[in-house]
């Protein structure tokens, strides 16, 4: 079975929300994803931002809280589905000394061709927060180890989100094997650098007019990652691309650009 992936960081409220909003929605429409996962959600307990970005075009929604703002609203991530999504869980993030309150968004939706785990995260954001980042995967690997079922009754686990660390960071390489910490690593698959094309920056304030008051470098920081192949030959990406990067004026949908997959599971 082949389905789409979408990941974005939704910038929150910041910036001309209304105007970002319209263009997340036409955005999301035109690529028709089969699962969403979002970053920076805001809920008040019952309504998300995830359902202003997506009014009508019929996806379920979870949200997993990662903080509180005060006032009722708390801020997190959220998984988007076409077909229902029957499990929810969610883990806190280590915070390690910090106060970057961060979460594993952890669902299993229910496809044609069976149980899809699909996790949504969004790490620790400072540049120079490396260490935080990397207590929070191995907090993600922890948390996947220990709730996710045996394979073979399952598709391969699907896991997007900001990650807030280019592919040559330890956290990154932690996450697809190339890295141990203390004496641990996961191995997943890299959509886009498996079938991207190009730099595929994901936060580019040459080319992104909301990313520009940050004065970052261009950085590829959005991932999809897949567990796969696995044993059973399951689990292969057929592509990937960067994705909502469209600017009309000086209004793009968000800070952040997102990433679009294929995966055949």
């Amino acid at each position: 079975m082949r389905i789409s992936i979408l990941t974005i960081n939704i910038w929150n409220r910041s910036g001309p929300w209304e105007e970002r909003r319209e263009l997340l929605r036409a955005g999301i429409a035109a690529l028709n994803p089969d699962i969403i996962g979002m970053q920076e959600v805001m809920s008040d307990g019952v309504h998300t931002l995830a359902h202003e970005a997506t009014e009508g075009l019929g996806y379920g929604i979870v949200y997993g809280e990662a903080k509180p703002l005060g006032g009722g609203i708390s801020f997190g991530n959220a998984a988007l589905s076409r077909w229902p999504i029957t499990t929810v869980g969610l883990v806190q993030l280590p915070e390690a000394g910090t106060d970057e309150q961060r979460s594993l968004l952890m669902t299993e939706i229910a496809t044609p061709s069976g149980a899809l785990p699909f996790c949504v995260t969004h790490l620790a954001w400072r540049m120079n927060h490396g260490f935080v980042r990397e207590a929070q995967v191995k907090a993600i690997s922890a948390a996947i180890e220990r709730h996710e079922p045996m394979r073979e009754t399952r598709l391969p686990l699907v896991m997007v989100g900001d990650f807030n660390a280019r592919p040559e960071a330890t956290e990154i390489r932690f996450l697809t094997g190339l890295h141990a910490l203390d004496a641990e690593s996961m191995s997943l698959l890299d959509a886009f650098d498996v079938c991207g094309q190009g730099p595929g920056f994901t936060y580019d304030a040459e080319k992104n007019p909301h990313a520009a008051s940050m004065n970052e470098p261009p950085r590829r920081i959005d991932y999809v990652f897949l567990r796969g192949p696995d044993e059973w030959h399951r689990g292969r990406v057929t592509s990937a691309r960067v994705v909502l990067d469209e600017v009309r004026g000086e209004v793009a949908p968000s800070d952040h650009f997102g990433v679009f997959a294929e995966l055949d599971l």
